[in-house]
Formats: structure tokens, sequence, C-alpha cells
């Protein structure tokens, strides 16, 4: 892959008419990105995440969205496994962050709808609630690929997706390394300094 420096300007902004946004890892470029490493870690943070998320949208009422953390725990895994000599590349991580963060919004996803079936007096078995689960995810799929030209394309910079941006610039904070890298497990530090507290 070229050596990238960050985001492009024009990542924040509307684009000038004409103008086409030069994404972090260009058309030109395809490095693998589905990979064991990347189903893996998606898998078990979507796990940890999806059952956190489970318990704390069926004990309090609501969920929150864990693309963030799971973007922050990707990182921290693959640097991990960076020092063991197993490289990786934005793309595996982009993968396993959203393998995970979905995951999560599957799991919120049937803790809400669920239980009316249950207070209906039915019992769905785990089959028919796995399958109903996975009709869930499925549909919220491919209902966005009709919407991705319009919501992603056509209004960049317009809708500003403070989540998605967010997780770019982790995602891209591992990459480029340095003082970018530092700063994302500074946070992560000074968080769990102050949830100890």
């Amino acid at each position: 892959m070229s050596v990238h420096r960050g985001l492009s300007d024009s990542a924040h902004r509307a684009l000038k008419p004409g103008e086409i946004y030069q994404p972090y890892v260009p058309a030109t470029e395809s490095p693998v990105e589905f990979t064991i490493k990347s189903l893996f870690f998606g898998i078990l943070f979507g796990i940890v995440f999806g059952a956190a998320n489970a318990y704390l949208g069926l004990r309090a009422g609501l969920t929150i969205s864990t693309s963030i953390p799971v973007a922050v725990m990707t990182v921290a895994a693959f640097q991990a496994m960076r020092r063991f000599g197993v490289g990786s590349n934005i793309l595996e991580a982009n993968l396993s962050q959203t393998i995970g963060s979905a995951s999560s919004s599957v799991a919120s996803g049937v803790i809400f709808t669920l239980p009316a079936l249950f207070l209906w007096g039915l019992s769905p078995s785990l089959l028919q609630m796995t399958l109903l689960a996975m009709a869930g995810g499925l549909i919220g799929v491919l209902f966005m690929i009709p919407l991705r030209r319009f919501l992603i394309e056509r209004e960049h910079g317009n809708l500003p997706y403070p989540e998605g941006t967010a997780c770019a610039h982790v995602l891209v904070a591992s990459e480029v390394g340095g003082s970018h890298a530092k700063n994302i497990f500074w946070g992560l530090a000074g968080g769990a300094a102050f949830k100890a507290l």
C-alpha cells in the first residue's frame, strides 16, 4: 500500500461540483481484507459487545452504539498482533470493526422485538429466534444497498456521520502510527482509569 498521512481534507466537507472524493485506500489498490484474523476478532468483539449491549438493554431499557469501542479494541488487538510479526491493514481492521459493531446492533434489535413474542404467549425456539435475528440483519443490509449512493455518496459532507467519522479516524490513526495512535491508547487508558475510580 502507498504511504498515507491521514484522511483527505475533503473528508469533512461537501464536495465541490465535479470534485471526486479520494478515499484513504485508493481504488487502484486492493489489499486483502477478508482474512481469518479479521473474522476472528470481529466475531469475538461482536460476541462480547453484543452480550454486553443485550444485558444493558434488558436491564436499563436502552443500548449504546459500539462502533467506536469495537474500533478501538480492534486497533489494540491488531497492534498487539503486529508485535508478534503478524501484519494487518486498515481494511482488515475496518471489516473486523464492522462485524463487531453489526453484531451488537443485531443483538439490540433482538432484545427490543423478540420479548414481545413471549408477552403474546408464543415460545419461539432458539432456531426461530436465530433465523429472525439473521433475517433482520439481512433486511437491514439489503435496504442499505440502494440507499448507499444517495446517503453516502451524494450527501458526502452534508451529513456528518459523526460515529463513522470517529471510527475512520481511529482506524487511520492506527495505520498512520506515531502520535496519532498514541492518542488512542492514552484515551483508552484514561477511560479505564476514570472507570476504575
